[in-house]
């Protein structure tokens, strides 16, 4: 990976558990920022979140990315649950000293991040988030599309088969992400998002990176701006197939099993916490498909559920800064926005 020096040690970071695993995680924003632990999607990885490095500076968030076991460098665990991400998660908090924290769950983040809602010690959380997040099974199989129904099957009754056809997938598309033409458009494409990002910088007269001083925090982002299409692309790569599948499929087909299960180990109902549950969620999103995320929310005592009637799963992102400012409020908070 092509990143800076100081940005990988920000992002390659290791966490040692009581029981001897570790869990890799990022950091991204303002490093004396509010806490923000980030779930990351389904099949990804802490890297996902440097989306969110920008945004998180303007707020002052210090957003935590944790990779789950088996992904990235976090070390596997077998047997695990979809609950036993909430002791990891209080004990990452013990030993990086922050005893208060809100956590926001993306897409397949999602069930881990109401997991913590239901099993984090009262007064633990000030704000849960469930963003695109990913939905219940319980809610009816059949709102989902076939292939997605399949690989939950394949999952649970022929796991091995599931994930020899994932490793091969893997190993093709890679090979075809390094061809000549394929190297071409993806940078292309890359170089032209980079002049749309900086003619849009300029129309905003550098707001993004006003009163930015600390620890040289601002300096960095603005160099990583000017790498060239290859570097990006690499990063690219890195964050859509290197880091998610770095110990192999075999996270994957585990997870699959966990989020398709129509028990994640808790009820809804009995999700009580002392600040709401928050989803946003795209009314066209087919990975996801909003009668799911509404038989949820219509079962979580305390939730506000925000609807966006336009948006898929992949057109939310634009939505995710004002998630944080809900979900965060602070001074850039935008006003007069409506719940439903």
């Amino acid at each position: 990976m092509s990143t800076s020096a100081p940005a990988r040690a920000r992002q390659d970071q290791i966490f040692s558990l009581p029981d001897g695993r570790a869990l890799t995680f990022a950091e991204y924003g303002s490093s004396t920022g509010t806490p923000v632990l980030y779930f990351h999607g389904f099949p990804s990885s802490r890297l996902e979140a440097s989306a969110t490095d920008k945004l998180a500076l303007r707020r002052r968030l210090r957003i935590i990315a944790i990779d789950r076991p088996g992904f990235g460098l976090s070390t596997p665990q077998h047997g695990r649950t979809i609950l036993d991400w909430v002791t990891d998660v209080q004990n990452f908090a013990a030993g990086m000293k922050i005893d208060r924290f809100a956590v926001l769950g993306l897409s397949g983040g999602g069930p881990y991040a109401l997991a913590c809602a239901y099993g984090l010690p009262r007064g633990m959380l000030t704000g849960i988030g469930l963003f695109a997040s990913g939905p219940p099974w319980e809610a009816g199989v059949e709102h989902l599309e076939r292939y997605r129904r399949v690989m939950g099957w394949l999952a649970k009754r022929m796991p091995g088969v599931l994930r020899r056809c994932l490793d091969g997938v893997v190993r093709v598309v890679r090979w075809i992400m390094r061809t000549g033409f394929v190297v071409r458009r993806v940078e292309g494409w890359l170089e032209k998002q980079a002049q749309i990002q900086e003619q849009k910088q300029k129309e905003e007269k550098g707001v993004e990176m006003e009163g930015i001083g600390e620890k040289g925090e601002g300096k960095m982002m603005s160099r990583s701006g000017k790498r060239s299409p290859s570097e990006r692309r690499e990063d690219l790569y890195h964050l859509l197939l290197n880091e998610p599948f770095r110990q192999g499929a075999g996270p994957t087909v585990q997870e699959t099993v966990l989020l398709s299960s129509p028990d994640w180990g808790f009820r809804f109902q009995d999700v009580k916490c002392e600040v709401p549950v928050r989803i946003w969620h795209g009314a066209k999103d087919a990975n996801a498909p909003v009668s799911m995320i509404r038989y949820m929310a219509e079962r979580l005592p305390n939730c506000i559920y925000r609807e966006y009637e336009d948006d898929t799963h992949y057109t939310m992102f634009k939505h995710l800064e004002e998630a944080l400012s809900e979900l965060v409020p602070g001074k850039a908070e935008h006003a007069g926005l409506k719940t439903a």
